[in-house]
């Protein structure tokens, strides 16, 4: 029987994950257009990363440019969720057309959540000739929080490539210690991606000394 609008909305309303993870793969599996709506609200409010993960799944599974759509005001939701979720939607369908609508405002949201995934969106979308504005605005956020935000800006302009060497090695000198180790850090993992793992146990310890945690 097939799946209808009533049946996912209930399933994905189930105090169950497993019943709410079927429910998002099911919707994924069968996708349609009626299903878009219910999969974007259930982002806002679902609690558990696979289930997420799996409703974004799903909704890259229908027509794009509806899904695309449906997200624009997810973006500028008050509710900070909506934002970070309808951003990593944006990465996973990787369209360069939408970097416009990953705004200088989202890469400085308060909410680390949010800025942590808009940094992504954007290192992934941006076009070729606009790496070079994006570069300086990501590079405004060194030294923000705690291991984990500073790790996801790290990631985020690793993936930009060595063009982000020189600004780079400009901060290399700043008076707060935290950029300064923040930098070395980044640096660091670009030139051996490979030992990412070990980079990042050494660079945690190194934060949380810092933080006086």
């Amino acid at each position: 029987m097939a799946l209808t609008n009533r049946d996912l909305a209930l399933a994905l309303e189930s105090t169950d994950q497993s019943v709410r993870l079927k429910a998002a793969l099911m919707a994924g599996t069968y996708p349609t257009p009626d299903f878009i709506e219910i999969l974007v609200l259930c982002c806002e409010k679902e609690s558990d990363f696979f289930v997420r993960d799996m409703l974004t799944w799903a909704l890259i599974r229908n027509d794009i440019p509806l899904v695309i759509e449906r997200l624009i005001p997810e973006l500028h939701s008050t509710i900070p969720q909506a934002r970070s979720q309808a951003l990593h939607t944006l990465t996973k369908i990787g369209d360069p057309s939408t970097y416009p609508l990953v705004t200088g405002k989202m890469l400085f949201d308060a909410d680390d959540k949010v800025a942590m995934t808009a940094w992504r969106a954007a290192s992934v979308l941006v076009p070729d000739n606009q790496v070079k504005e994006l570069i300086p605005a990501l590079l405004t956020q060194l030294g923000r929080g705690d291991f984990e935000i500073q790790f996801a800006l790290s990631r985020a302009l690793c993936v930009l490539g060595d063009v982000i060497v020189e600004p780079l090695e400009a901060l290399t000198g700043s008076t707060k210690i935290e950029i300064r180790e923040h930098v070395a850090f980044t640096l660091r993992l670009l030139q051996n991606p490979f030992q990412e793992r070990k980079l990042a146990t050494e660079f945690a310890e190194k934060v949380k000394n810092l933080k006086g945690n």
